[in-house]
């Protein structure tokens, strides 16, 4: 579909030029632009949402429970559906485990000296807000993060060295009185000026907080956790049977933990808010790991991801550029997007070098579903 309207813009001149006087019907206007830039890039893409996610379960059984349908709003961890039920074996003897080891690490706890048992549960407390805070940070695109803040801190030098500017211009006039026309539009400058440097240092200081918080979170976290386990640690040293008592704890931890884990894997849930794009299993469904069970999607934002963008056609393509696309579908519709991220990796596709853009669609026309073709026109670079 790429790379045919000038083409056809072409083929039109010549079917013009070589036309008898006898009357001929006038063709219909084809959807979408007319015309097109010489040096415009046109390329295929897709409609994508802002992130998605296929689950499925670590564990083989009968489907007892589907709590979704295609299109609910889920919240991250919501249960989507689970496996088991009175009459699958591997399940209730995954859930008796489990009520053992809880029973078993509950009854040692409440026979602790209530100062140990204190002190333990803070730092079992404190080991779960660690892992939460770990989980978060590993799941942070940091290198996209960082890119996005030196190219910010190359806009604040630019707005930095414009405020320079305007306010070399404004000391040229600033001894005349204030109503002076030249004096006036250089303080009109040089205010605008500073306008564009606060709102530019504003923007990086939203940028380096997506990073900064995140790691805050996580060093914060493991400073408490090694206090809390420096507090029971403390408490244990005036027990005689201290030794006894950490490694009792530590055995029915790993216990219980591991019996969560055997009762979790039946169970799926939703890795993040989003919303249901497809449901692939039944109450009564015999499944595995192989089986997946849901598409979940965040499509508080779309996207459109090129597929098809050759090398000598990514260097005409920059962060910031303006797109227009046409769905295949849907040709007399036309939608802008801006361009958010070139990636740095190559795809080799039928022996050429190929590289993936990914434009923020402007807004999204309701007809438009994931996965849907689009051809991409990039404006032309200034």
């Amino acid at each position: 579909m790429k790379k045919i309207t000038g083409l056809f813009f072409a083929f039109s001149i010549l079917l013009a030029a070589c036309g008898t006087s006898s009357p001929t019907a006038t063709p219909q206007a084809t959807a979408g632009p007319t015309t097109v830039a010489p040096d415009a890039v046109i390329a295929e893409g897709h409609i994508v949402p802002l992130k998605d996610a296929t689950v499925s379960f670590q564990a083989r059984g009968t489907v007892a429970e589907v709590n979704v349908k295609t299109g609910d709003a889920v919240k991250a961890g919501d249960v989507l559906a689970r496996l088991g039920g009175p009459t699958d074996a591997a399940y209730a003897s995954a859930q008796l485990a489990l009520v053992d080891a809880q029973q078993a690490y509950d009854t040692f706890t409440r026979n602790l000296p209530l100062n140990i048992a204190q002190a333990w549960q803070t730092y079992m407390k404190n080991q779960k807000v660690r892992a939460d805070a770990l989980y978060a940070w590993n799941n942070l695109d940091v290198k996209d993060i960082e890119d996005r803040i030196k190219e910010q801190q190359d806009v604040v030098d630019d707005r930095q060295a414009d405020l320079q500017k305007a306010q070399t211009e404004f000391d040229q006039y600033k001894n005349l009185p204030e109503n002076n026309f030249d004096r006036k539009n250089a303080a009109d400058k040089l205010t605008q000026a500073q306008e564009n440097l606060d709102e530019a240092y504003r923007k990086l200081q939203s940028i380096t907080r997506e990073r900064d918080t995140v790691r805050d979170a996580l060093d914060l976290a493991v400073a408490a956790e090694n206090e809390a386990k420096l507090n029971y640690e403390s408490a244990l040293k005036g027990e005689a049977q201290g030794g006894a008592i950490v490694q009792q704890l530590a055995l029915l931890k790993a216990r219980l933990t591991s019996a969560q884990a055997q009762v979790d894997a039946f169970a799926v849930t939703a890795p993040f808010d989003g919303t249901v794009m497809d449901v692939n299993v039944s109450v009564g469904d015999q499944v595995g790991p192989e089986t997946w069970v849901a598409k979940v999607a965040d499509i508080s934002a779309w996207y459109v991801e090129t597929s098809d963008l050759t090398e000598l056609e990514v260097v005409k393509v920059a962060i910031g550029q303006k797109a227009t696309f046409i769905p295949d579908a849907l040709p007399d519709l036309t939608m802008t997007g801006i361009v958010e991220t070139i990636s740095q990796a190559f795809i080799m596709q039928s022996g050429d070098v190929q590289y993936k853009v990914k434009i923020k669609v402007d807004e999204i026309d309701p007809r438009v579903l994931w996965g849907m073709t689009v051809e991409v026109t990039f404006e032309p670079l200034k």
